[in-house]
């Protein structure tokens, strides 16, 4: 985020005559191999220092600095500050899925950029799921052909990825999910099966409940050569190996499986009642002696924590701030990704105020080494992919460096996050541009319509968690993602603004009502008049908007699901005229009135097309619901 916590700024400015950044003086006082990201910042009217005790701390420097640049009509300036920063937590990260849909190097690229710029310094990258095996594998090369599109990285382009994360300050840790998630691996060798079955490449999102034979020595052997050749491949002294979501009906209706595990004890409390926590268990602890052989460290999800599990072995929650109490009172470092699903499409300062150390003990903090920004790729092809991770992620990435205190002021946590969203277009990314260019798309048939489109847009969300999945749309690897849906914003900065405003107006106004008609209305101060000009030209024009789309939903059949949220969206902007009307006279709010208004308001919080008005919350406020 461009204000670090640990800041102290001075009025004035810096003028540079040449280049910003090859103004700056760099002074490295420790080991190049260090991990200390620790720098000091200083500007003054006698130029810009940068004071470090590693090359980390140097790229986490100038990714400040550049926040505090401005372009001038003739060259750069630089506020005067003094920036003594350092990061809460160690373990900043990304997860970037392109097992489920292959990202190109490009892609991964510009994400690898903004990382940097908001000082993330682990991408996490999951390459391997039930729709696709995504690195080359010549020890196993039917892996790359049971991906649904085909697509992978070959050899060169992961080195090339490393590189390019190496050069500024990120790591790469891979993960090879397993013994779930696998339906690729078994398609492409169904000797890993728990079951006689035959499978074909699989196109949709949801868990198929598959997962490989935990019970045969052949499954060890697989795996065992296959992280020889991966472990060579990735440098990261950390390696995932997933484990999750493996709910073991294929081994309990497997008799060879379910003997297997009474054989071994691996029974509930009745002692006969196949336990498969504990047949997962036996696995996590095979896979670890594997990957620990590799001079790897493994990496896990919740689900591989149990008895018996070296301690060593870093458990990544997604389940949330009791699993992450139990993961760290069980002996292990632990990870945070619950409450960091950016696909969940959750605002951003819901993610800003999630904790790593919520829940845990402050005698176990220690273990604790800090969390992930998470964005899985059903509903996120390489087109929108950016749009989904920013500019949110940079409020994970801001949590998970700066002190806890920070989520006081998430006002100013979104004046930031509109800075640092510029930034990050600068970069590169196109977070922005590509949701435009959808929309253009979109209009094409009626280009006039093309405003009309952009403001319905703009208050439009997908619909939130996993409801995409239960709405009529049946998704697939070949569907493209490139209706409305998929060119809202995750977040609607419009709905958000226009909530604020309403909070502040009504703040100042007694809640009047036919029922006490003896309170006076309290005249409107003039900040209060201006709020309510504000949102009375913002309805007006959800109004015409609502009206100028009826054409383009004639001649464009593919957006006609979406008619249904225009007149929504014609609906909640008259409720809020009238509602703006009464303040602005100071009429009292019938309960007629309120009856009616809660009836429409609830109709217009149905979804369409997978997504849904994020101005309806707003609109109940105002109504006084």
């Amino acid at each position: 985020m461009p204000l670090p916590v640990q800041a102290e700024w001075q009025p004035g400015y810096y003028r540079f005559a040449t280049a910003p950044l090859g103004a700056l003086r760099r002074q490295v006082t420790g080991p190049a191999g260090s991990t200390d990201e620790s720098y000091h910042l200083r500007v003054t009217a006698a130029g810009a220092s940068l004071t470090a005790v590693s090359a980390l701390g140097l790229q986490r420097g100038i990714a400040t600095f550049r926040q505090v640049l401005e372009r001038q009509p003739r060259g750069w300036r630089a506020q005067y500050c003094d920036i003594r920063d350092w990061p809460r937590f160690k373990w900043r990260g990304l997860l970037i899925d392109a097992a489920r849909h292959f990202l190109p190097v490009a892609v991964i690229k510009r994400n690898l950029d903004g990382m940097a710029a908001v000082k993330l310094n682990v991408l996490h990258w999951h390459l391997s799921d039930d729709q696709g095996f995504r690195v080359e594998s010549r020890l196993f090369p039917r892996l790359n052909q049971a991906s649904t599109d085909g697509l992978f990285y070959t050899r060169a382009q992961v080195r090339e990825v490393l590189a390019y994360a190496a050069a500024r300050g990120i790591r790469v840790v891979p993960e090879f999910d397993m013994p779930s998630h696998t339906t690729s691996w078994i398609v492409a060798y169904p000797r890993l099966a728990s079951v006689d079955s035959a499978y074909a490449p699989y196109t949709l999102w949801r868990t198929t409940n598959v997962a490989i034979d935990p019970t045969r020595r052949s499954t060890y052997a697989f795996v065992d050569s296959l992280l020889t050749e991966m472990t060579a491949l990735f440098p990261d002294p950390y390696f995932h190996t997933g484990g999750d979501e493996n709910d073991g009906r294929q081994w309990r209706r497997t008799p060879r499986i379910v003997a297997f595990m009474r054989a071994h004890k691996q029974v509930k409390a009745d002692g006969v009642t196949p336990d498969k926590h504990l047949l997962q268990l036996y696995f996590s602890q095979k896979v670890d002696s594997l990957v620990r052989r590799h001079g790897k460290i493994m990496i896990g999800w919740d689900e591989i924590l149990g008895p018996g599990l070296p301690h060593d072995v870093v458990v990544q929650s997604w389940r949330g701030a009791k699993a992450m109490a139990q993961t760290v009172q069980q002996g292990h470092p632990a990870l945070l990704s619950a409450g960091y699903y950016l696909d969940l499409n959750y605002s951003a300062a819901t993610y800003y105020t999630a904790d790593p150390h919520a829940g845990v003990p402050d005698s176990l903090r220690t273990r604790v080494l800090g969390g992930e920004a998470a964005m899985w790729g059903e509903y996120a092809d390489s087109v929108v992919y950016d749009s989904r991770v920013w500019p949110r992620a940079a409020a994970v990435a801001e949590r998970l460096w700066s002190p806890a205190a920070a989520t006081q002021d998430v006002p100013d946590m979104y004046r930031r996050l509109a800075a640092v969203s510029d930034e990050l277009e600068g970069l590169g990314l196109r977070h922005r541009r590509t949701p435009a260019i959808l929309l253009r798309q979109m209009a094409a048939p009626y280009p006039a319509a093309l405003p009309a489109l952009q403001t319905l847009a703009a208050v439009v969300e997908p619909v939130k968690e996993y409801k995409r999945n239960f709405q009529g749309f049946k998704y697939t690897t070949e569907t493209l993602y490139n209706r409305l849906v998929d060119a809202a914003p995750a977040e609607s900065d419009v709905a958000r603004r226009f909530g604020a405003t309403v909070d502040s107006l009504m703040a100042a106004q007694p809640v009047l009502t036919s029922l006490v008609p003896t309170v006076a209305p309290m005249p409107l101060t003039p900040v209060a008049r201006g709020q309510l000009a504000r949102l009375q030209k913002q309805v007006q024009q959800w109004q015409q908007a609502s009206a100028a789309l009826t054409p383009l939903f004639v001649v464009a059949p593919n957006l006609g699901e979406y008619a249904p949220l225009a007149t929504q969206l014609a609906t909640v902007a008259t409720l809020c005229q009238q509602r703006l009307a009464q303040l602005a006279s100071g009429q009292p709010v019938l309960p007629a009135w309120q009856t009616e208004a809660k009836l429409q308001l609830d109709a217009a919080q149905k979804p369409a097309g997978q997504a849904e008005l994020a101005i309806v919350k707003a609109a109940r406020r105002l109504a006084g619901l």
